[in-house]
């Protein structure tokens, strides 16, 4: 019996990931539609099972990656998730980071070429996901963004490790400090992806460079307009059909040997960013920045740059902690409080 015998892809049993293997192609499918395809604890462990399950497995030539319907291909972290999760326990966060990079990795060490399908929005760690896989077809109704610094977040889960290597310098810090959304003819133009295929039609038929006007329209189904994927997925089997004739160990060494600049980057930087993040979790940015998303406001940013002109504390809510009692004694109490937390006197 050998040590590597291909298994079947439903016998994972997988809550959140969707998992096929066929006619040597393995197909990855987010399936967290309610969320808009956001990546959460779970399904990161499914997601780095099921990419080093199709590395493995002799039957898989080539791995094709998506998310479920046709709004979001991936937005990255599920923001609710960390909100209530990981702002309360910044520990656990760097837990999180570590299922992050295995899952990252378990595309980038993946032995089988993988196109990312790009069936919607690639938003936040969902473009970094897309980065990672080694080509990638868009629908010209997706669009791509990086989200970090409008969340309280940074994008150093492949965003600023690759980005300047994918589309330069100067256009990497655009994308990462505007965080604007990209087109997919921009997102052809600056090399984020392969091919941008029609997905807008009108009364059944495509509409080739369809305005921001149509793709409105064809997003709500509305005046005849209306999002098909049908020639995306010609265009991915295709490109598979391409891969699968060609010789296996040759196109693995081809991706070992290309993927050196991206390597390089990553893992010089993943470790510190890791740690910097999950401390980070404890400041206020990322208190304000996912709460805001959760009530769907517009977060505060300059409400904390305020304070901090002002000389008080933008990193803690209600001050840094360096005040006491001088009634019962109690210590790191926040500055900014009027009332002691312990015994309820004034300060």
């Amino acid at each position: 019996m050998a040590m590597f015998e291909s298994r079947p892809a439903e016998s994972f049993g997988f809550q959140e990931v969707g998992y096929e293997k066929k006619d040597f192609v393995a197909r990855i499918t987010i399936r967290r539609p309610h969320n808009y395809n956001a990546y959460s604890t779970p399904a990161l462990k499914e997601l780095a099972t099921a990419f080093t399950d199709a590395s493995e497995d002799d039957r898989v030539a080539v791995v094709v990656f998506t998310g479920e319907g046709d709004r979001a291909f991936c937005t990255g972290g599920d923001v609710k998730e960390y909100e209530r999760e990981y702002t309360s326990r910044p520990r656990d966060y760097w837990k999180y980071m570590g299922l992050f990079k295995a899952y990252i990795e378990s595309i980038m060490n993946n032995g089988k070429p993988t196109i990312a399908r790009i069936n919607g929005m690639a938003v936040g760690g969902g473009n970094e996901s897309l980065m990672a896989c080694d080509l990638a077809v868009m629908a010209e109704h997706a669009i791509i963004s990086q989200v970090g610094t409008s969340v309280g977040s940074v994008a150093c889960g492949g965003g600023t490790q690759w980005l300047p290597l994918l589309v330069g310098d100067k256009r990497a810090r655009e994308i990462l400090f505007l965080n604007e959304r990209i087109s997919a003819a921009k997102a052809l133009e600056w090399g984020l992806v392969n091919w941008v295929v029609p997905s807008v039609t009108k009364d059944g038929e495509f509409i080739e460079g369809a305005s921001q006007e149509q793709i409105a329209l064809a997003r709500k189904g509305a005046d005849g307009y209306a999002i098909d994927l049908t020639m995306l997925d010609k265009k991915v089997d295709a490109i598979c059909a391409k891969i699968i004739d060609k010789f296996p160990e040759c196109v693995r060494y081809t991706k070992q040997q290309v993927n050196f600049w991206k390597d390089l980057a990553w893992h010089n930087t993943i470790g510190h960013a890791r740690d910097w993040l999950s401390i980070h979790y404890c400041s206020w940015e990322p208190i304000e920045g996912m709460g805001a998303f959760v009530e769907k406001r517009k977060p505060s940013y300059r409400m904390l740059r305020e304070r901090a002109a002002e000389g008080k504390s933008s990193e803690f809510p209600w001050g840094a902690p360096k005040a006491s009692c001088p009634s019962c004694g109690a210590k790191n109490l926040p500055e900014d409080f009027t009332y002691c937390g312990a015994c309820g006197a004034k300060r």
